[in-house]
């Protein structure tokens, strides 16, 4: 038996010679060529040592391949959630956060008792905001960033992964602060109002109050002569300056306050004129009166109280 081993080596070698510069060694126990670059190490722990070996050089291509393959040959050992956390690792490091992230996600998913639960969690939550604060500038958020918001994608698996812990209120406070940069001022809302509901006690029900004013004020300017929007939006500023005086945020809220106080009177003069034009003059002379009477601190206040002299009081 042996001596046809060596026989087929042999033929093997001369047939095929590439195989002898590739390291191909003939095994008797599998009957077969094996290459020893290409197996898998004896044991999970001494395979992952392999794969560190590659991450350690910086790379990170070679380190996930041995990774993966570790993963396929021991998907039950203790190091299989340890490789899935270094692919995470080393595609961050190949900047692919998306990937990244999944990769991250996969330890919580299939090895939930794993001890990188709540760092992955902090990873997770960072890798958002990586995008959050570097949107439409980094490489990374040209990549990440798409019509599908997968930023809100991981924001919210983050909230879903720890609910109650550190990074949930900011996490959902943030997906407000996302649906607000691009104009979805109901979806902001929704979310501000979610902060404050979820995480009364955060540090962030505040802000989400505060915001929420934000997005109805943005809401009103948007919609021409949308005078409820902006009463609400007025109500919820004095409201915020109300129940939180002392707040790093009411002197903006203040000037809020002032801003549309100047809208909402401009857009009383605005109608006034309309009826006053049209020769309706009790109607202009109401709605003048109503400028006086309420915003008499704005420029329209003036300018209300000397068409009404002109119309004759």
């Amino acid at each position: 038996m042996f001596r046809r081993n060596i026989i087929v080596s042999a033929v093997v070698l001369l047939l095929f010679p590439s195989f002898a510069q590739a390291d191909w060694i003939w095994t008797p126990e599998t009957g077969r060529f094996i290459n020893p670059k290409w197996e898998v190490k004896p044991t999970p722990a001494d395979q992952l040592e392999y794969a560190q070996s590659f991450k350690d050089q910086g790379n990170c291509k070679k380190a996930i391949d041995q990774y993966r393959r570790l993963l396929k040959s021991y998907p039950r050992s203790k190091e299989a959630p340890e490789a899935e956390f270094y692919i995470g690792q080393c595609l961050e490091k190949l900047d692919k956060p998306y990937d990244a992230y999944k990769a991250y996600q996969m330890v919580i998913d299939k090895y939930p008792f794993s001890n990188r639960s709540a760092q992955i969690v902090a990873i997770e939550y960072n890798i958002a905001n990586h995008l959050l604060e570097n949107k439409g500038r980094s490489k990374w958020a040209q990549v990440a960033l798409g019509s599908d918001d997968r930023v809100i994608e991981i924001l919210n698996k983050v909230i879903k992964n720890a609910p109650y812990g550190k990074y949930a209120a900011i996490s959902e406070y943030k997906i407000g602060l996302y649906y607000k940069e691009k104009g979805q001022y109901q979806d902001a809302r929704d979310e501000f109002e979610k902060t404050m509901n979820d995480y009364p006690n955060s540090e962030w029900a505040q802000a989400a109050k505060f915001q929420i004013a934000m997005a109805d004020t943005a809401r009103a300017s948007d919609a021409q002569h949308e005078q409820k929007v902006s009463s609400i939006a007025l109500d919820e500023f004095k409201d915020f300056v109300k129940s939180h005086p002392d707040s790093e945020l009411t002197p903006e809220a203040k000037e809020q306050m002032a801003k549309l106080k100047d809208m909402k009177a401009h857009n009383d003069f605005i109608i006034a004129q309309f009826y006053q034009k049209q020769k309706k003059f009790k109607a202009a002379r109401i709605y003048y009166q109503q400028v006086v009477d309420n915003y008499a601190d704005t420029p329209w206040g003036y300018k209300a109280q000397t068409m009404l002299k002109t119309l004759g009081e």
